[in-house]
């Protein structure tokens, strides 16, 4: 019997695919929720996604309260962002030389009783800025050091196979999170009031404490691994970067789409300008709130691509598509085009992070695995404040809409000279 008869008879007696079947190949893959470990990690994710946007709303809100002036809310975020980033390359050379769990249960304690903190100054009536901005810091030092250990110990919950899933239920969970969270924060607001916010957060933290305290050890696999953690170690972590890359390539990918595609900035122009016949509060809320809605939908159906080994192109043909979208975005006189364009941005933004996560996790060993964490943190926390500054400028000088546009050109165009000028990227898979 030749080779085709062989492959005919043994398709002929493959069962049909079920409606089951059919619907698992495009729904989200959640095999990593079958592994104890994973769900107890990812478990704290969804109590923390929602509990830390109440924080994040209530901060703000709270200064603004207190001084009348939103240069007043401007300034303590760029207060957060300092620690964030200084904390964020420490936290990923301590990630990689002591035990993450237990790094985990430190640095989670410290947020919750930071939240703790935030919930006594706003009950006590202290009212001021100085030490909401002091509490902001440190909330986000401790969060710079907790985000690259959890996000480093998902290659050691799960097998290689299953990372590009787990980094979607890990994404849509924090998406998921960032449209929830402040609408709950807006209804509560008036009927429990500000400071309960604080408290609801750092209640919501024990259970996060908790889930990491039920995770088995996770120290360094080599024994030889230094037990240090200074300037040496991260710029450690750099050298490595720049030696692979396949490494260096995902980061930029996402510096090319995050600083020079995120429009967000213009957001409140375009609203009043060209959105305004729909309402501008309307025309407000649904740009904001649209590339978030985006990354929720494709992380739900993520069955459709979290199986993908090409890693590589993944990356290339998401951030091209997020570039082609907002463009879309800034030609579009529709507010619904508009806020379809930006969904489809999200989507592809989504599948940006699924891969560029599983390929950090992967493409690493597991003893630099920490610093390259630490890296994205930076990245994905300093790459939109840039594009907001970019696109501001670039706004006021040649308008919102040509900005918005040559911004996702200038993403198309960026990428593919870089996936044809460095083919590490387009060559990996698993």
């Amino acid at each position: 019997m030749d080779t085709s008869e062989s492959e005919a008879e043994r398709r002929a007696e493959e069962p049909a695919p079920t409606r089951e079947t059919r619907r698992r190949r495009w729904a989200m893959d959640t095999r990593p929720l079958r592994r104890p470990a994973y769900r107890r990690l990812w478990t704290s994710t969804v109590v923390t996604a929602v509990g830390s946007q109440l924080t994040a709303v209530a901060v703000p809100k709270q200064i603004y309260d207190i001084t009348g002036s939103s240069a007043w809310v401007g300034t303590a975020s760029i207060a957060g962002l300092l620690p964030l980033v200084v904390f964020a390359l420490w936290g990923g050379a301590i990630a990689d030389a002591m035990d993450r769990r237990r790094l985990l249960l430190i640095t989670n304690t410290g947020i919750a009783v930071t939240s703790l903190l935030f919930w006594l100054q706003a009950v006590t009536g202290m009212e001021s800025v100085a030490v909401l901005m002091v509490l902001l810091a440190l909330q986000q030092a401790f969060w710079g050091l907790n985000a690259p250990a959890r996000s480093a110990s998902v290659a050691r919950l799960v097998p290689a196979d299953e990372l590009p899933a787990a980094n979607a239920l890990g994404s849509t969970v924090m998406q998921t999170g960032q449209i929830a969270g402040p609408l709950l924060a807006g209804a509560l607001i008036p009927v429990i009031g500000l400071a309960e916010l604080y408290l609801i957060d750092a209640l919501a933290l024990c259970v996060t404490v908790w889930a990491v305290y039920r995770l088995p050890a996770l120290p360094p696999l080599k024994a030889t691994v230094s037990r240090r953690a200074g300037l040496r170690e991260i710029a450690e972590g750099f050298r490595y970067i720049s030696g692979h890359a396949v490494l260096l390539l995902s980061f930029l990918a996402d510096i090319v789409a995050m600083v020079l595609g995120m429009p967000r900035a213009l957001f409140p122009q375009l609203a009043s300008e060209t959105f305004a016949p729909y309402g501008e509060g309307f025309a407000l809320g649904l740009l904001f709130a649209a590339i978030p809605a985006g990354a929720v939908a494709g992380g739900l159906f993520s069955g459709t691509f979290s199986r993908a080994r090409r890693h590589g192109w993944m990356v290339i043909w998401s951030v091209v598509v997020w570039g082609l979208a907002v463009a879309g975005f800034g030609l579009s006189g529709s507010l619904w085009f508009a806020v379809a364009f930006l969904a489809v941005a999200g989507v592809a933004d989504m599948v940006s992070m699924v891969f560029r996560g599983a390929i950090l996790l992967s493409a690493a060993t597991d003893e630099m695995r920490g610093r390259m964490q630490g890296v994205f943190t930076v990245v994905v926390a300093g790459g939109p404040r840039l594009a907001d500054l970019l696109h501001g400028t670039a706004g006021s000088a040649f308008g919102p809409r040509a900005a918005v546009v040559g911004g996702g050109v200038l993403v198309v165009v960026v990428m593919l000279a870089l996936a044809a000028a460095m083919p590490a990227l387009r060559r990996y898979h698993v």
